[in-house]
């Protein structure tokens, strides 16, 4: 059993009425902040306990705030079988301990179970894997409801600073909102005193915030993460500074980096960077969208508020055109439907991975399937079976080559007198040709028998076959032993 649980604090509600509230079950260790307990007093209430009591004054304060500026956004919504569900956990009392120190709060319970980050929400195959609508239209009406929740915090002098898909919920069904983790949004008290955020993510940070710290971001930082947001849900989880590098030899800037130079890749003018991911559909969005877009990314240009964003999108909604190819698309102008296009782009992309996989892969004129240990060994095996065959065939093609010039003189001495009729100046050119012609010979057979790759045996044989036929000559003319001593 955790330490807390079972303990008995003093809830005091933004009325100043208080009771004695007994926490129940722990469900949830929590983040950074704090645990979450059941409220064993009111079943659909949850109670956030903090893990730094040290924080007190301060959190008191913040929670202070938060219970007399509550922001003008349905607490609960109900679908159309009447269930009603929680869309923002937005405290409804401070928590005491005996001593009078505030160590946390009670808030209205989300189930989170019904519930998904926008995160899963954007990507094809996890809404498949999770079973989420697949319907355009449901991410049209998402992006709807969170604009409008950011819009209300707005209206307030509330911001949420480290605004991102992960941590914005909605419901699987109806696509409302499942908001948690309010303490942790930058609070404008009395006197405009500001309670601020303490966390901030990269890839969501706007240009002009990239030297500030969390604590003083406001507006302008939600006002960019909730256009990349919108980007997303609208565009298929494509990140607004995502694209394709024009040229590889640069160095590969992060999003966060690319955020930093507005290296924005969607909008009316190429960028120098990037260029648009292959599968976005921005083109076929409608023209104030793409506008919104423009102002909301490009350098020196006024960010469009959550409240227009929210307008925007209401619109959106109730002018979505229906796909007659799939009934899950939407369109928004005659161009036609993105998606269509983004899908047969897509198939085309696999279909070309397809045939590059069946195109055997090749190395030094080798394929690549051809190259394992058990091929390579095979291949090796195969190769000296047949070195040794070839090696037998020339070992008896030189017994034939010695034999033939041994055997010389009895075949020619039946000719001896149309030899000698020749003349010797003829039967040295003859000899000399005869002598180059088994040169060439020896060395067109060479890359083909192993054993004749041996430059001082294929010497020898051209040796041999001159001294041989010069025997040969030197008898058939019946020239005196003594002629050698002329070329002394």
């Amino acid at each position: 059993m955790d330490s807390d649980s079972s303990l008995v604090y003093n809830a005091i509600y933004g009325d100043g009425h208080f009771e004695k509230v007994q926490l129940g079950e722990l469900i949830n260790k929590g983040g950074a902040a704090g645990k979450i307990y059941l409220d064993a007093s009111h079943p659909g209430s949850v109670a956030k306990i903090f893990h730094n009591r040290n924080k007190s004054s301060t959190n008191r304060k913040k929670l202070e705030a938060m219970l007399l500026n509550r922001p003008n956004f349905p607490r609960i919504t109900r679908d159309e079988n009447g269930v009603e569900r929680v869309q923002i956990a937005w405290p409804d009392a401070i928590l005491e301990d005996e001593n009078g120190f505030c160590v946390g709060y009670l808030m209205p319970m989300i189930n989170m179970s019904e519930a998904v980050s926008l995160d899963h929400l954007m990507q094809k195959a996890i809404r498949a894997k999770l079973g989420l609508p697949e319907k355009y239209a449901y991410r049209v009406f998402a992006a709807y409801n969170v604009a409008a929740m950011v819009a209300a915090m707005h209206k307030c002098g509330h911001y949420i600073v480290d605004l991102k898909p992960s941590n914005v919920s909605v419901y699987k069904d109806t696509m409302t909102v499942a908001m948690v983790d309010c303490d942790g949004f930058s609070i404008r008290g009395e006197n405009n005193n500001r309670y601020p955020a303490e966390f901030v993510s990269e890839e969501y940070i706007y240009p002009e915030g990239m030297d500030l710290g969390c604590e003083e971001m406001g507006e302008e930082q939600d006002k960019f993460a909730l256009a990349v947001i919108i980007f997303k849900l609208l565009n298929n989880g494509i990140h607004p500074f995502s694209g394709i590098p024009r040229k590889n030899d640069e160095q590969m800037l992060t999003i966060q980096n690319r955020i930093e130079e507005y290296h924005y890749a969607y909008g009316l003018w190429p960028d120098t960077y990037q260029a648009p991911h292959p599968y976005s559909i921005h083109e076929y969005f409608d023209k104030k969208t793409l506008e919104l877009f423009e102002r909301a990314f490009v350098k020196d240009e006024e960010r469009p508020t959550a409240k227009e964003w929210q307008e925007h999108l209401w619109g959106l909604m109730h002018n979505l055109k229906p796909c007659k190819k799939n009934p899950n698309h939407f369109y928004f102008t005659a161009k036609g439907c993105g998606l269509c296009v983004a899908e047969e782009k897509f198939k085309g992309t696999l279909n070309n991975v397809k045939k590059q996989a069946q195109t055997p892969q090749m190395v030094r004129g080798m394929e690549i399937s051809t190259l394992s240990v058990e091929h390579l060994q095979k291949d090796k095996a195969e190769k000296m079976q047949l070195n040794h065959k070839l090696n037998r065939i020339a070992a008896g093609g030189i017994v034939v080559y010695l034999l033939f010039f041994a055997l010389l003189y009895p075949m020619l001495e039946p000719i001896e007198k149309n030899i000698q009729a020749m003349g010797l100046g003829i039967q040295a050119i003859v000899t000399t040709f005869l002598m180059l012609g088994i040169n060439s010979a020896l060395h067109l057979l060479e890359p083909k028998f192993p054993l004749l790759q041996n430059k001082a045996l294929t010497q020898m044989l051209q040796v041999y076959a001159f001294i041989c036929i010069l025997i040969v000559l030197v008898s058939l003319n019946n020239l005196p032993e003594g002629i050698f001593s002329l070329a002394l």
